[in-house]
C-alpha cells in the first residue's frame, strides 16, 4: 500500500472507498466512487503523501476530482490531477493554494502525530494551487458512466460548497457541510442563513438518502443524523443561548453544543 502509515483504507458497499488521514488533526475523509469509465475523487486531502498513486492503485478508472469547496485540508493533491472541477465561487481559493506560512502551522505538533509522517514530506514550500478544469453547479450531472452524481450547492461552511447525491447507492457525500464534530461557521465568507438553506435543501431528499458519508468525524452517518443536525440548528436559528465563548483559529466564537457535534458561530450572531 502506498504510504500505507499515513493513509487508511476502507471499503463500502455499491463500489465507495474511502480514504482517510488518521494522523493529522483534520482527520479528513476522501472519497472514491466508480463508474463504468472515470472515477470521482471527492476532494484529494492535505497533500500529504503519494496521494494519486494510492488512487492509482485502488482503481484503474480515469481520475475525476470533484472539489467539495477549496480549503486547505481539501486541495492537497489537486494540482496533481488533470481534471478539477470545482464551484466557482470556490475557484479562486484553489487557483491560490496554501501559502508556506499556513501549510507549515497545519503541521505543527499540536495538529499532527509527526512520527507517522511520510519520509521526505516537507511543507515549507506550500501548497501550489490549481487551475480549474470545469465547474460544479447546482443542478449539474457527473456522468462517471453507468453513474451520475448529481451536484447539490450547500453553503455556509464555505460559498461554493457542493455535497453530490448518488441516487444508485442512496447516499449522499457532502463534504464539510455537516459531520459530528464541531462545524465551523464563523469564517470570513461562511454564512449561517446559508447553511440552514442547504440544511433544509438536503432534508428534503429523505426519499433518495439511506447513507451519509462527510469528510470529517464518524462516517458513514445516516439519515437520521442528518437530520437531527438540522433540528438542532433550527434552536439554535431560533435564539438557543451559547453554551459557552472562545476563540478559535484567532475568530470570536460562539459554541452551541449538541453532544455529539456543535456549531461555532461568530461571537454576537
Amino acid at each position: 500500500m502506498v504510504d500505507g502509515d499515513w493513509f487508511e483504507v476502507r471499503r463500502f458497499p455499491h463500489d465507495v472507498t474511502l480514504i482517510r488521514e488518521p494522523h493529522h488533526g483534520e482527520d479528513v475523509k476522501v472519497y472514491l466512487i466508480e463508474g463504468n469509465r472515470d472515477v470521482a475523487i471527492l476532494d484529494t486531502g492535505t497533500g500529504t503523501g503519494d496521494f494519486p498513486a494510492l488512487v492509482a492503485s485502488l482503481s484503474d478508472r480515469r481520475p475525476r476530482v470533484l472539489q467539495t469547496h477549496a480549503h486547505w485540508d481539501h486541495i492537497g493533491a489537486s494540482h496533481r490531477f488533470d481534471d478539477v472541477l470545482v464551484h466557482p465561487a470556490e475557484a479562486e481559493g484553489l487557483r491560490r493554494g496554501t501559502p508556506p506560512e499556513r501549510y507549515i502551522a497545519a503541521f505543527s505538533p499540536e495538529a499532527v502525530d509527526s512520527g507517522r509522517l511520510p519520509a521526505g514530506f516537507d511543507p515549507s514550500g506550500g501548497l501550489p494551487g490549481r487551475e480549474p478544469t470545469g465547474w460544479l453547479e447546482a443542478g449539474d450531472r457527473v456522468d462517471l458512466g453507468g453513474r451520475v452524481l448529481e451536484v447539490i450547492h450547500t453553503p455556509g461552511h464555505s460559498p461554493g460548497g457542493v455535497s453530490f447525491l448518488d441516487r444508485q447507492a442512496r447516499a449522499l457525500f457532502v463534504g464539510d457541510l455537516l459531520y459530528l464534530g464541531q462545524m465551523y461557521l464563523f469564517f470570513p465568507n461562511s454564512d449561517p442563513a446559508a447553511f440552514r438553506d442547504a440544511l433544509a435543501r438536503v432534508a428534503a431528499l429523505a426519499d433518495a438518502i439511506d447513507t451519509v458519508y462527510p469528510a470529517h468525524g464518524p462516517t458513514p452517518l445516516t439519515f437520521a443524523d442528518l437530520l437531527a443536525i438540522r433540528g438542532a440548528f433550527e434552536e439554535v436559528w431560533a435564539g438557543r443561548t451559547p453554551d459557552r465563548e472562545g476563540a478559535l483559529l484567532g475568530f470570536d466564537v460562539a459554541i452551541h453544543d449538541f453532544g455529539r457535534f456543535s456549531f461555532l458561530l461568530p461571537r454576537g450572531d
